[in-house]
């Protein structure tokens, strides 16, 4: 088969990736930046003679590629990728797809028209100890998958100038105006996908420092299998970690905070499966033919094996499974968008749209409130911080 060519709009976040899709054969042939310097770091990342580098996206797009990595700003992903649909070009986007409620369903709507492959590169559920939490829920062991949690805890130093320059450089930067809520695919992202489900309903409350700056945003969902989630958005309090625990009706599974990659296995003495521990705590293999890349990529070897995946549906012609294709997607938004107006209405429940019905895309067609400056410096229309609105 001949090699997929990548174009990659961002050269922040995309650079990272860019090794991953030569890694696994792939010609990067175009970068997308509106910083020289982006550029220049690209084309010694990349290391090409023949990468053509654009700042006009327009421009990048008539160039010849199958696949764009969607990696500019974090609110800002759905016109771009409207543009690749409407190509038939296939898109691997960093999170979130949608930056309004108004986007998710013009990102539904291009979707359903265009042929193309979209995938979410949600990469934290590829971690080591996630495909084992994954593998447990799989196994039926746990039984009835009753409740979740899922933290990404990522506090950062004040005194962190170089964090600053590199992530929040400018002063109308979306990291400025980010809510609580909103960077939630990471701790969300993972339990969907060990446990199947799909979240139905949102209510969420920012809990605050002494100066009253939203440190985490505290999230919980109840889901189309009757369900419930706890999660955050990108918290700040306590140590850094990343923390999953999936419970069933006889047992439950997490990776242990502070202890890397170990997962706790637990079950009830009366539910121990045949052959098995009441109680397992281990590092879990990887048990992957690529382990040696794997183990050389980025987040724990995650980004290789979220990038391989968009790549094998491209091969197969088909969409990716829940919770990484365009409609699950659109529902992690969805929760990071209404779970931030749940937490500014003291923990109002907020219903999550089914964007697969019409009706409900209707609802919200107009719907665009953002805590974000626009990309004209369009003023934003909510208060990004809940306890000083």
């Amino acid at each position: 088969m001949k090699k997929l060519k990548i174009g990659i709009l961002g050269g922040g976040r995309g650079m990272d990736l860019a090794t991953d899709f030569q890694l696994l054969n792939c010609d990067v042939v175009a970068l997308c930046d509106n910083r020289p310097d982006r550029i220049e770091v690209g084309k010694t990342k990349i290391n090409s003679d023949n990468l053509a580098c654009y700042s006009d996206f327009d421009e990048f797009l008539n160039h010849d590629m199958d696949a764009v990595l969607i990696a500019n700003h974090f609110h800002e992903h759905t016109p771009y990728i409207i543009k690749c649909f409407e190509r038939n070009i296939h898109v691997y986007c960093e999170c979130i797809s949608n930056g309004t409620m108004a986007e998710g369903v013009e990102l539904i709507r291009a979707f359903e028209k265009s042929k193309s492959i979209f995938m979410l590169a949600e990469n934290y559920p590829q971690m080591q100890f996630n495909r084992e939490i994954k593998r447990i829920c799989d196994s039926g062991t746990l039984g009835d998958i009753v409740y979740a949690e899922g933290e990404y805890n990522h506090p950062v130093a004040s005194t962190d100038s170089s964090f600053a320059q590199r992530f929040n450089y400018f002063e109308k930067h979306w990291r400025n105006y980010l809510p609580a809520t909103y960077y939630i695919t990471h701790s969300l992202g993972p339990i969907m996908w060990a446990t199947g489900a799909t979240p139905k309903r949102v209510t969420a409350f920012a809990a605050c420092d002494s100066n009253k700056n939203d440190k985490a945003g505290i999230i919980m969902t109840h889901n189309d299998n009757g369900s419930v989630f706890r999660v955050t958005g990108c918290a700040g309090f306590g140590a850094h970690h990343n923390s999953y625990r999936v419970c069933g009706t006889k047992g439950q599974v997490e990776n242990v905070r502070g202890m890397k990659k170990k997962v706790m296995l637990r079950y009830n003495e009366w539910d121990v499966p045949e052959g098995a521990e009441k109680e397992s705590f281990y590092e879990p293999a990887w048990n992957d033919k690529d382990e040696d890349l794997i183990k050389a990529s980025g987040h724990g070897g995650a980004d290789y094996l979220s990038v391989r995946t968009f790549l094998d549906c491209i091969k197969a012609g088909k969409q990716p499974e829940h919770p990484f294709d365009v409609y699950s997607a659109v529902n992690m938004s969805s929760v990071a968008i209404l779970a931030h107006r749940s937490a500014l209405a003291n923990g109002q429940p907020y219903d999550i749209p089914d964007f697969h019905l019409e009706e409900c895309r209707k609802e919200y067609e107009n719907d665009r409130l953002t805590p974000f400056y626009g990309p004209n410096d369009e003023e934003p229309t909510l208060p990004f911080l809940v306890n000083k609105k």
